[in-house]
């Protein structure tokens, strides 16, 4: 018994050990595990493929991998395929393969070449993850930066997605298993190369087609192929473009005329509007001066308003030209931006491209108006307005005020008095005095709606005249008087009296009668100035012609003793 327990081990020593040939097997097998091989599809079942790859075992690939979710797997049998061996055997004794890693693991081995060589590859942007995208590269999976993605900032990536397009390998780490691709590389170098060829042939007057890359405040960037141009807002279109946004959008194709070029910076300035007629050719002729059109008003500015005559050609309202009435008003509360208006052509000057419009010229001058309608003479009644230090002013109408001088207010009284007699808001009338088109003026009286009292009595008196005055005050530097009750006079201090001991005012009374000689007539303002001094200087002129001479040596006093003498002698 003994002998016939220990006769195989025997055997099996003298012979091939069965451990050792299973550790051979089973290393050599196991050596698979990892690896890429290639196999025969023998059938398929609900889930796998079941795959022939010259093992002793057959292997099996989930049937997923040969297709997305929902379409037929691509495989069938007989179909010999390259397979990645997960596990040589698993608790089935089946051999686990992967078509997918089988893929990736030739993809990497692809990709490693292209890296060493410096070559694009192909990729697809699938997905977006923190900082950037993820591209599949027939396999792999790769990282694409945020900033890799364009040579500009691209705010919608979604229109590069799905889309086949080259990317230039910037890292590979295959232990990782990371990839970092950039296409922002090959934009760049393909636009040096489209740059290159383009600059090359530029010329200034080429008409060439581009997209809108860019839009800012000042202009659009244009890309013609490999090189950007700048499209000044001005030189869009011939008519006023506040903003490049208004006529272009990104993306949108434009032809464009080379307007500018300079190789050394390879700045490029294009043009759309030259590609158009330009409008202001004809416009001397178009619009005439003195010529009435209706415009839109494009533009409001402090210093005017803006009105486009046609497309591409616009004249200026000055603030001044607004209107007759509104003055220092802000163009703005008086027309509005679209507003459609009626305007007077003043002036074109072609060259500058420059055409200067009137509004207020569309409408009558309302000074003239009036002036038609209300003669000198003529009696108008209003509202007081406005109540100033030197006079009032009335509405004549919703726009035009005429001013009453305080001179003008009354006869009798002083400006001044007069003015307190008013209010705002009162309504008055008045004679028309006087309109001044061109100053843009009426004046007003309100005292010539009755006779100047004082009239009859400015027509009598003459200067050198003895008047009969009346003190109505005493003043320091004289006194005032008054003539017939109407007229008012004054006698300055020093013509109080001959003797200057009595050139005081204070020795007149408010009452008192004087008589006083006329020095000088103001019809204007109604006034007298008058001399006493004078009065007596006078008389005593004449009693020394009547009684005496400046030869007899008699005192002035002597010659009027003997003149009344001889008069009481005649008596």
């Amino acid at each position: 018994m003994a002998s016939a327990t220990t006769q195989p081990t025997a055997e099996y020593a003298g012979g091939e050990d069965f451990a050792a040939l299973l550790e051979e097997t089973l290393g050599r097998d196991s050596a698979f595990d990892g690896s890429v091989v290639t196999g025969r599809v023998v059938r398929l079942t609900d889930e796998f493929a079941i795959v022939d790859v010259g093992l002793k075992s057959e292997g099996r690939v989930a049937l997923k991998e040969f297709g997305p979710p929902g379409v037929t797997p691509d495989v069938k049998p007989g179909d010999v395929i390259e397979l990645f061996v997960e596990r040589y055997e698993d608790r089935d004794g089946s051999i686990v393969l992967s078509r997918e890693k089988a893929r990736r693991e030739e993809a990497w081995t692809n990709l490693e070449k292209a890296f060493e060589s410096n070559q694009r590859v192909n990729g697809t942007i699938y997905g977006r993850v923190k900082g950037g995208f993820t591209v599949d590269l027939g396999g792999a999976m790769a990282f694409l930066p945020g900033s890799q993605v364009d040579i500009r900032p691209v705010r919608d990536v979604t229109p590069l997605m799905g889309v086949p397009q080259p990317f230039q390998i910037l890292k590979m780490d295959r232990a990782r298993g990371n990839i970092v691709v950039s296409r922002r590389a090959v934009l760049e170098e393909t636009r040096a190369e489209q740059r290159s060829e383009l600059i090359q042939g530029l010329k200034e007057g080429m008409i060439l087609d581009g997209v809108v890359k860019n839009i800012t405040d000042y202009g659009a960037f244009v890309d013609l192929g490999g090189v950007d141009g700048l499209l000044h807002v001005t030189d869009i279109a011939w008519k006023r473009i506040n903003h490049p946004s208004e006529a272009l959008q990104i993306g949108q194709p434009v032809r464009v005329q080379v307007i500018r070029f300079n190789p050394d910076t390879q700045r490029i300035s294009l043009g759309m509007k030259q590609l158009e007629a330009d409008p202001w050719e004809n416009v001397a002729i178009k619009y005439p001066p003195g010529a009435r059109y209706t415009g839109r008003v494009t533009n409001i500015t402090d210093y005017g308003a803006f009105v486009e005559l046609e497309p591409g050609v616009e004249g200026l309202v000055h603030v001044s030209e607004m209107s007759w009435t509104k003055k220092n008003v802000h163009p703005g509360k008086i027309v509005a931006t679209s507003q459609e208006v009626d305007v007077m052509v003043l002036d074109v000057h072609s060259a500058k491209r420059r055409i200067s419009l009137g509004l207020k010229q569309v409408q009558r001058n309302p000074w003239e108006q009036f002036a038609e309608e209300h003669k000198v003479g003529s009696v108008v009644e209003g509202e007081i307005r406005n109540i100033t230090e030197f006079g009032l002013f009335i509405g004549l109408s919703a726009d035009i005020d005429g001013m009453v001088h305080m001179s003008d207010l009354s006869w009798d009284e002083t400006g001044e008095v007069a003015m307190t007699h008013y209010e705002k808001g009162q309504v008055v009338k008045a004679k028309v005095l006087d309109v001044d088109v061109e100053k843009e003026r009426i004046s007003l009286g309100i005292k010539q709606l009755h006779e100047d009292p004082a009239a009859d009595t400015l027509s009598k008196v003459q200067k050198g005249a003895i008047v009969t005055c009346i003190v109505t005050a005493v003043q320091s530097n004289g006194i005032e008087v008054k003539v017939d009750d109407v007229l008012t006079g004054f006698i300055r201090r020093a013509e109080l009296a001959r003797d200057k001991a009595d050139q005081r005012p204070e020795r007149f009374a408010v009452g008192e009668r004087v008589d006083a000689k006329i020095v000088s007539v103001d019809r204007a303002a109604r006034k007298l100035a008058l001399t006493i001094r004078g009065r007596e200087v006078e008389e005593d002129k004449q009693a020394i012609n009547e009684y005496g001479s400046s030869d007899s040596g008699a005192s002035l006093g002597d010659i009027l003793g003997a003149a009344i003498r001889r008069r009481n002698a005649e008596n």
